[in-house]
Order: structure tokens, then C-alpha cells, then sequence
């Protein structure tokens, strides 16, 4: 994560800071508008991840841009950007890499994978076999690749982008709880309205269909030192006294509530606050308020938290259930 690149001595948040974070969202955001119509708020969202040193995971039918907007969103951050397809045959090699005998040397030296980037797009994650998974999930944890014993450092920041289609089940293997509990948000991308859908198509139909977001228009627009640099401020941002015994009584809120047969952990709260102090300075803030809990509540545990059977056959959902956790907690004001 990208707490593990901070040095002991970090600097106390400002308002400036806060505000160089929020100008850097904002030009970011005009980057990626070059090749990506639309989805501001799935783009603020991934923005919000990367200062918060999580992963996300992109939940949507296909043809919704996903990948476009990965693609986009690491050309704008100008880090390393690495794509896996995953497959039923995907070896946990082919992710990580593996050791190949040089004849010329008479010794093996480690050839790294693909995951060996800033940014790691994982296409349609729930392709792949649980060995697989095993193997993204030591990286999503430690930030680190073991291969033949050795392990072997991953750069910073890594942060790993996946995208699954929720409405086919064949030849897919569900994501176990562990590794869900990895993604910082699970962001649901649905169809644009037909607005935004109209002038997708006036703007794209005369694109070339391999254009690159580099030929669109989209650069970097920030270096990876002071993407680093962001995340120090945003590990120092200011969390209210109370806020951390409102997050406990939304966490206790989903263990409780009738339609949930598993509730969110603690470890769902320390990301939440984490997620919460990167959103307060994309608003251009140095402290959180109880909305940019509220804000980013939903896409930090629906994939947290699991709805009874019985509840999902009367056409219940998650984010209906969180919803009135989060309309029923009474907010610190």
C-alpha cells in the first residue's frame, strides 16, 4: 500500500497541501475526459483509491468502458501500466513471473510478470482459478511477488485495478471473501443516461478503434514522486474525535441488521476512515467530515458484507440494505 513508502518523519496536512491534492483530482479528471465520456464519479472514485493506497474493483455488463477508463486514468498518473487477461488456464507465473536458466550465465535469474507495475488492470478477474488468485492476493496484501522462495518487492504505489461482469456465470470462479476484502471500493458502472450516451457516440464513432488514450489527448499530469508524496498528506488528514465511534456504530449497524448474514469487519472501518480522508482532500480539505463517510460508504462495504439468500429471492440488495444502515445511525454533528 502506499503507506509503506512514507518515511517516519511525515509532515502534518495543511490547507495547502489539501488544496494541491484537490487541483491535481481536478486536472486528472480533464485528462482522462479526453478519452473517457463520462463516468466522473467512477473516475473520482478510482482517484480516491489511489491516494488511499487501496484497489478497486469494477463491477459492470460489457462494453461500459471499464478498461478504457484504467487505461486512461494510469496514462493520466504516468506510473507503469501493466493488463492481464485472466483465463481458466491462468498460471500464477504468468502474473507474477518465474525463474529462467540463462546458459550463458549457468544460473537462473528472475524474470519479473506482469505485475510488476504501478497500475495493473486484472480483465475480468473471476476467469481465473483460486491458485491464481492466491498469488494477486499475497500482492494486493504485502506488495510483494514470491516466486521460488524469494520474494521479490512490487513498486510503489501498486495498486490494482479488476473488472468482473455480474451478469455471466459460466466458465467463473466467485471471488473468495479474502481476497474481496483486498478492494478498497467496489464501484458499480452502469449504463450512461441516454445524455451522456448521445454525446458518446457524436464524440467516439469517428475515432480510430485501437486509439490509445495517448493519441486522444490524455497525459501525464503528475509524477509518481508526488503521487507518493499525496498519500503522506492524505495518511495525516485530520479524523474527528467521534468519527471513529460513528464508523463502529455503522460497522455494528450491518452485523445487526436481518438482511445481512455477514456484517462488515473492523478491518472494513479502518479502510473506510482510510477512503474517507482521501475523498475529504479531493474536496480540497485537510480534516473529515461525517458526508465524506457517508459518501463513500456504500462502494467501501458492498463487497463487505453478505445478503441472506432469503432476502436476495425477495428481490432485496446489499446496497438497499446499506443504504438504511446509513439512513437510520444517528450522524455526529
Amino acid at each position: 500500500m502506499l503507506e509503506d513508502q512514507m518515511s517516519d518523519e511525515r509532515p502534518e496536512p495543511s490547507a495547502s497541501a489539501s488544496g494541491m491534492i484537490a487541483d491535481f483530482s481536478e486536472r486528472a479528471s480533464d485528462a482522462v475526459s479526453h478519452s473517457v465520456v463520462g463516468m466522473e464519479k467512477e473516475l473520482r472514485s478510482c482517484l480516491a483509491a489511489v491516494l488511499a493506497g487501496g484497489h478497486v474493483l469494477l463491477e459492470g455488463p460489457p462494453g461500459v468502458a471499464k478498461t478504457l477508463l484504467v487505461r486512461a486514468l494510469a496514462a493520466a498518473l504516468g506510473g507503469t501500466y501493466s493488463r492481464i487477461q485472466f483465463t481458466p488456464d491462468l498460471m500464477p507465473s504468468d502474473v507474477t513471473g518465474t525463474s529462467i536458466f540463462r546458459p550463458n550465465e549457468g544460473e537462473f535469474r528472475f524474470q519479473p510478470g506482469p505485475i510488476f507495475a504501478n497500475f495493473l488492470l486484472c480483465d475480468e478477474i473471476n476467469r481465473a482459478p483460486a491458485k491464481t488468485q492466491a498469488a494477486l492476493l499475497e500482492a494486493m496484501q504485502e506488495q510483494s511477488a514470491t516466486v521460488d522462495g524469494v520474494s521479490h518487492p512490487l513498486p510503489g504505489p501498486f495498486v490494482v485495478f479488476a473488472t468482473q461482469n455480474p451478469l455471466e456465470h459460466e466458465g467463473t470462479y466467485p471471488l473468495p471473501e479474502a481476497q474481496l476484502d483486498r478492494f478498497l471500493f467496489k464501484v458499480l458502472v452502469d449504463y450512461p443516461s441516454e445524455e451522456t450516451e448521445t454525446r458518446l457516440l457524436s464524440e467516439v464513432h469517428s475515432r480510430p478503434v485501437s486509439a490509445a488514450p495517448s493519441d486522444l489527448g490524455t497525459g501525464a499530469v503528475v509524477e509518481i514522486s508526488d503521487l507518493l508524496s499525496f498519500a503522506q498528506a492524505v495518511a495525516r488528514i485530520d479524523v474527528r474525535e467521534d468519527l471513529p465511534a460513528y464508523v463502529v456504530r455503522l460497522l455494528t449497524a450491518t452485523r445487526r441488521a436481518p438482511q445481512l448474514i455477514l456484517g462488515a469487519s473492523p478491518r472494513a472501518g479502518v479502510m473506510l476512515l482510510r477512503a474517507a480522508k482521501a475523498t475529504a482532500a479531493q474536496h480540497g480539505r485537510d480534516y473529515v467530515l461525517p458526508d465524506d463517510i457517508k459518501e463513500i460508504f456504500l462502494m467501501t462495504m458492498r463487497h463487505r458484507v453478505m445478503l441472506d439468500p432469503a432476502e436476495e429471492i425477495e428481490g432485496g440488495t446489499t446496497d438497499h440494505v446499506l443504504q438504511q444502515v446509513l439512513d437510520r445511525v444517528e450522524v455526529p454533528r
